[in-house]
């Protein structure tokens, strides 16, 4: 929020004076301030300054996203996917170390896309789940002018998704998905179920509670967290926390952050749920310097069958 300071006004007072060469009144000064207060916005002709991520976040002038930290735009183009091609090598194994090769190409005309913006610290997020959803990582591949390098063991044979979250420069930001099979014999998924057990981080415990307590698909849920001890809690890559929701089926993948803009005992994300599924949600927050990482598991009823059908 900006403030307008101002500075003791000096009132001056001018008396009317003849032709005949009478001197002006003196200025006095009367040590009052005189109140000032800016125009009022024109929606028509003035800029609306907006957060590229969180687009409800809408300012009158020019500034950072209190949210994510993102610099405010005043224009947002239509949203387009880019394509986002992944190559691996050596060829991977259980256990080999291999490199992780994201090349991203504008919609257009395919052409390679070079000019990224930073979103929270980093050029390129990336998001590496398993199938069985027991291997997360969230880590920054490295840019070397034509594209995104990441080394990484995969422990075991199956697949794994990687969702890469970036911002091509003059854009808006893509959340984008490649796989990855790791060649072997898979162990048995077990299914999930609902888990909002109280986790314990390196130095922070995080529980969890759902606003409804049974979310429902497509509509909108708050998912608040309680961490103790609240003291020490700091930005994690420009933000207060980082969330991933992923679906059982890793068919749906969702990054977000808190709504809230303060850090406290609480804080709080919201979601829209896409289908009626078993989500996996991971949440990272920082306190004193280290990173803690804590997952549930939420399940998701069914969408509300529309008023018509619920009465015939």
């Amino acid at each position: 929020m900006k403030y307008l300071f101002l500075a003791p006004a000096l009132i001056a007072i001018a008396l009317p004076w003849s032709c005949g060469g009478s001197k002006p009144a003196a200025t006095v000064d009367t040590g009052v301030t005189t109140a000032q207060t800016a125009p009022t916005p024109n929606p028509s002709t003035d800029s609306i300054w907006i957060c590229p991520m969180d687009r409800d976040i809408r300012k009158h002038n020019p500034g950072t996203c209190p949210r994510c930290g993102m610099k405010l735009v005043t224009d947002i183009p239509e949203p387009v996917e880019y394509h986002m091609d992944l190559a691996v090598s050596p060829a991977p194994m259980p256990g080999r170390r291999v490199r992780l090769t994201l090349e991203v190409f504008d919609p257009w005309k395919g052409n390679p896309v070079k000019n990224f913006s930073v979103v929270h610290e980093k050029l390129f997020h990336a998001f590496i789940v398993s199938r069985d959803l027991s291997f997360f990582v969230h880590d920054h591949p490295e840019w070397n002018g034509t594209s995104f390098t990441y080394d990484i063991t995969f422990p075991r044979a199956g697949m794994y998704r990687v969702l890469g979250d970036f911002y091509p420069e003059a854009s808006t930001p893509q959340l984008i998905t490649q796989t990855v099979f790791i060649p072997g014999d898979e162990y048995p998924i077990p299914p999930l179920t609902r888990d909002y057990a109280v986790k314990q981080g390196e130095n922070l415990s995080v529980g969890v509670t759902t606003s409804p307590e049974e979310p429902v698909a497509g509509e909108p849920t708050q998912l608040r967290f309680t961490l103790g001890p609240a003291d020490g809690l700091q930005k994690y890559l420009g933000a207060w926390g980082h969330m991933l929701a992923a679906s059982d089926d890793l068919i749906d993948m969702m990054h977000t952050h808190p709504f809230t803009t303060e850090a406290g005992e609480h804080m709080a994300f919201k979601l829209v749920f896409p289908r009626a599924r078993v989500y996996r949600v991971w949440v990272q927050f920082q306190r004193n310097g280290v990173i803690n990482t804590a997952h549930f598991d939420i399940p998701v009823r069914p969408e509300h069958p529309p008023r018509d059908r619920q009465a015939s």
